[in-house]
């Protein structure tokens, strides 16, 4: 019998560590047959997930951290749907225009774009962000100006917050802001955490159109603070696999949904 792709593998510990997350804790031997593989291959996977704190392996068990680091953790979405999020990025990428400036929040589902821009090709291109991981991907690409917005940072999201973010949002205007959210439901738009939903708020402000992007798994889902509709944003970008009512609730704001695949060109 082949051997799995390490791609497989990484499928594999994700739907494990979601199954984990769900549950709060689950014996190893449960989880080893669950997933149809050995007690060995599942203390390897577990070993794995613990090694990068996306859970904590106890004696005999393997024990989730509190939800909402859960949901928001950038060790956890950077995982989540990759191919999808590679695919949004993809269908923006043709809406960034040299000499101008551009806002993308602290989500994974921008990493993608991140990578797309290192690589050159629109010159004179300012990108602001509150996230380091983003900020890291654009690397120092020639023709490309990078302002990381420093404030109180969060080691698990990989970002800064804060007064002093909003602060520096205040005084800039971006010709476009693409940004994402963790909670989507009939157009509403939610997040766990206050902070990031005021930077959220303080982006839309200071940008004169924005694009929110946002993968099937985000849709049909509340967090604990609101913070406003899809109809601040001119578009929303998601995919196929979006729920029919949720996309419509969106398109009932008058906002443009397009929606993908990974394989496919985009269809409004």
């Amino acid at each position: 019998m082949p051997r799995p792709s390490q791609a497989a593998v990484e499928q594999r510990r994700q739907e494990v560590l979601r199954y984990v997350a769900e549950h709060g804790e689950t014996r190893i031997d449960v989880l080893a047959e669950r997933f149809g593989v050995s007690l060995m291959t599942m203390h390897r996977d577990l070993d794995d997930l613990a090694g990068r704190h996306l859970l904590r392996k106890a004696r005999g068990r393997a024990v989730a951290f509190p939800a909402l680091t859960m949901e928001t953790a950038t060790r956890f979405r950077e995982g989540a749907n990759v191919e999808v999020k590679a695919a949004l990025c993809r269908a923006v990428a043709g809406r960034i225009t040299a000499g101008s400036t551009l806002l993308m929040d602290d989500s994974s589902t921008l990493f993608p774009l991140a990578e797309l821009l290192r690589g050159g090709g629109i010159d004179g291109l300012t990108v602001v962000t509150n996230s380091v991981g983003i900020a890291q991907r654009l690397g120092a690409a020639r023709g490309l100006d990078v302002t990381l917005l420093g404030g109180r940072f969060h080691g698990e999201f990989d970002s800064c917050t804060g007064p002093d973010v909003l602060r520096a949002l205040g005084r800039i205007h971006a010709d476009l802001a693409l940004m994402s959210a963790t909670a989507v439901l009939d157009g509403r738009l939610f997040h766990p955490l206050q902070e990031y939903a005021a930077v959220k708020e303080a982006m839309l402000d200071s940008a004169g159109r924005a694009v929110l992007l946002a993968d099937h798994s985000k849709f049909g889902k509340t967090a604990t603070y609101a913070y406003g509709t899809a109809a601040r944003y001119e578009e929303v970008v998601t995919d196929t696999g979006t729920p029919g009512a949720e996309a419509d609730a969106i398109r009932a704001l008058g906002v443009t949904v397009t929606q993908v695949t990974s394989g496919e060109a985009p269809r409004s």
